[in-house]
């Protein structure tokens, strides 16, 4: 679908695949595919994805137009949760969440770690603004996240700048073995911004739903 493939898999098998071999994981949304049209970079980082799921009910309604429907939507934020609770008991699963404004990542972790029983998450970090044209803070990132022993990084620092940063380091980091790119998935478990309730999302309008949230922020996304 315009410039990517995008992968046929339910959340039970990709949350199994990812338990047990690790992976790289976008969420492609109509946002995304309008900047894979020029962003060679996100491009090339959307093609070393070892899966690219659905995360828009306008993508899989357009699909479903074309003959080729996918199983179904799997959004970052559904993602997300859904495998730290399938890994509750994983003790080779130690989380670092990366992205957030202060304060927020280590508010998210608090949350996760109280839902789940244990110290999943084992580290959160919130990077600078502009931090991935930085090479000395993000060298001293990948210093931290290997400090942590963390198995799985979730980074939420926006499109196309997860992705690319992602395929940057991903070298570096020898621990890591799952990759997430959630966006604002952090602030939502922090408690930060309020997700849409899941009747909007179902019906294909949460990106309406964000907008009038967020405005100012998002309106040019959007619209």
């Amino acid at each position: 679908l315009l410039n990517t493939s995008i992968h046929n898999i339910g959340l039970q098998e990709l949350l199994a695949k990812l338990s047990k071999y690790g992976g790289f994981v976008v969420t492609p949304n109509v946002d995304h595919v309008v900047r894979l049209q020029q962003d060679v970079e996100l491009l090339n980082a959307y093609q070393q994805a070892d899966y690219r799921v659905c995360d828009s009910k306008i993508l899989e309604y357009a699909l479903k137009l074309l003959g080729t429907p996918v199983r179904e939507k799997i959004s970052g934020s559904d993602l997300f949760p859904a495998f730290y609770e399938y890994n509750r008991h994983n003790e080779d699963v130690k989380i670092f969440l990366l992205g957030g404004q202060t304060g927020i990542p280590e508010q998210a972790m608090d949350n996760i770690n109280a839902k789940v029983g244990r110290n999943i998450v084992v580290e959160a970090h919130s990077p600078s603004f502009g931090f991935e044209k930085d090479e000395q803070e993000c060298r001293a990132i990948v210093e931290k996240i290997n400090a942590s022993g963390a198995t799985v990084l979730a980074i939420g620092v926006g499109t196309p700048k997860q992705e690319k940063w992602i395929v940057k380091y991903r070298h570096l980091l020898t621990n890591v073995k799952v990759f997430l790119a959630i966006g604002a998935t952090i602030d939502f478990e922090a408690g930060n911004k309020p997700r849409s309730p899941k009747w909007i999302s179902e019906a294909g309008l949460e990106w309406l739903y964000r907008l009038a949230a967020e405005p100012r922020r998002l309106w040019k996304r959007y619209l």
